[in-house]
């Protein structure tokens, strides 16, 4: 027996299904083998002329009228065309409940609703004149429905008369549901990522309409704070003033404390106003409303200097928290700190993507010793590469490296793909969603990220073209 003998599934996940990663060699030698044994079922079948038909009139159909009305019409109109069987259709509501959903006849005076019961049921049934058979879903797209249906039934298709039907013909009826099935499943599902669809584009509308217009407005009431604060410093200061002239040590002494208040005040309105300005460029960002229109990230790429409005206020953002936990950060930038680093790319994209990787860095930096000193080390730092990407196509390389034993990987890449989470990390809170947004970003303004280790210290560096007006 090779391995094409072997009962495989349709589909599946990467982690269940045998299919994924083979070659496309190897992907057709399988399909040519599953055509054969169907070829084997068919003939098995034995069906006649007329009943091969009635599956291929119905495939047709399926595919040509439009509408879930229209799809039960087909369902029906085929058995009673071809066979003279008139038939019902219910459709589970619930996990409990079968619906009425259309009747041969055109007058349906039966129950609007069923429950399981010894008719309703994953078997197929006779009861005196009618044949009850489910209508099976799709098991690879079970958990795409509203609910995971029971026994993986979506409804129960009664045909009639049938009392006296002998076996093969019920046997292609069977064959015939089976096929309603999987098209009522995949309808279902389109119905509802059209419901889906129609959901986001209004959610959309309400984030501009709640979320990003009513943001806007804090910005004016920071600059009102700013403006009190400018007020409390200067009336401070002449506070401060007539109290020297007045000569008392403790008047003087409560001045210079009313000064620090102040001092302290205006610095910590500029960490929250630092915080609001990422924030709110974090939200405009990622719920732009072309990303939802599009399905997919979409950048608003503009001319911007690389460290005064990306690197360093992402560092200044990060630096009180890296003090905190008593690690010590070193930006090792290409040319001195005056030199103005143009590029072309989504600013608040890429503010994120950097933030991504401080965040990790703070995370998961260890002690090590260097030069003699034993402590925590995030390094950041940018270099351009001359052809990069090409005879003059330059690219620019920003990385992040933080001190700390290496991760345990097969391969480097495998930290960005979605989930991934390593062995030696599992301390540390996360969802393994970030490097893998980091990824999708850079290789969407056509970058490259990575991963390496040297030196006591985990090094994630992303590549952009090095594009500039």
């Amino acid at each position: 027996m090779n391995d094409f003998d072997r009962e495989q599934p349709a589909g599946g996940t990467a982690e269940t299904d045998p299919l994924i990663g083979l070659s496309g060699e190897e992907r057709l030698a399988y399909a040519v083998h599953r055509v054969e044994a169907k070829l084997l079922d068919y003939d098995g079948y034995d069906f006649s002329r007329r009943q091969i038909l009635a599956l291929n009139i119905f495939f047709e159909l399926a595919q040509e009228l439009r509408g879930r009305e229209m799809f039960y019409a087909i369902c029906m109109a085929i058995p009673r065309a071809l066979f003279g069987l008139e038939s019902t259709l219910y459709i589970l509501e619930d996990e409990e409940t079968f619906s009425l959903a259309a009747c041969s006849t055109g007058r349906c005076d039966l129950a609007s609703t069923r429950p399981w019961g010894e008719e309703m049921n994953q078997r197929l049934t006779v009861q005196g004149e009618e044949l009850y058979i489910p209508i099976p879903g799709n098991p690879e797209y079970a958990d795409m429905l509203a609910f995971v249906p029971p026994h993986n039934i979506l409804g129960s298709f009664v045909i009639r008369p049938c009392a006296d039907m002998p076996g093969h013909a019920r046997l292609f009826l069977e064959k015939y549901v089976n096929r309603v099935g999987y098209q009522l499943h995949h309808r279902i599902i389109r119905a509802r990522n059209r419901e889906h669809i129609a959901f986001i584009k209004s959610m959309v509308q309400d984030i501009g309409h709640n979320v990003i217009v009513p943001n806007m407005y804090f910005k004016l009431y920071f600059n009102r704070l700013k403006r009190k604060i400018e007020e409390l410093h200067l009336t401070t200061g002449r506070v401060l003033e007539m109290l020297r002239q007045c000569e008392g040590e403790d008047y003087v002494r409560e001045g210079n404390r009313l000064a620090e208040i102040a001092g302290g005040i205006e610095a910590q309105y500029q960490e929250i106003y630092s915080h609001y300005e990422s924030t709110s460029m974090f939200l405009e960002t990622l719920l732009r409303r072309r990303h939802f229109e599009e399905g997919r990230y979409v950048l608003d790429k503009r001319d911007v200097n690389l460290r005064t409005t990306v690197i360093d206020p992402a560092l200044e953002r990060f630096r009180l928290r890296f003090e905190e936990r008593g690690i010590e950060v070193e930006v090792d930038g290409e040319g001195d700190e005056e030199q103005v680093i143009r590029v072309i790319l989504d600013r608040g994209l890429i503010s994120q993507v950097l933030e991504n990787l401080l965040s990790n860095a703070l995370k998961y930096t260890e002690k090590v010793v260097r030069d003699g000193r034993k402590g925590r080390f995030v390094f950041c730092g940018w270099k351009i590469l001359n052809d990069y990407f090409g005879p003059g196509k330059p690219g620019i390389r920003i990385w992040v490296t933080s001190s700390g034993n290496p991760l345990d990987l097969d391969d480097p890449m495998e930290v960005f793909k979605p989930g991934f989470r390593a062995t030696n990390v599992a301390r540390e809170s996360g969802t393994g969603r970030g490097l893998y947004f980091v990824r999708q970003v850079v290789e969407l303004h056509g970058g490259k990220v990575g991963y390496s280790h040297a030196a006591n210290g985990n090094e994630f560096y992303l590549v952009l073209p090095y594009e500039h007006a």
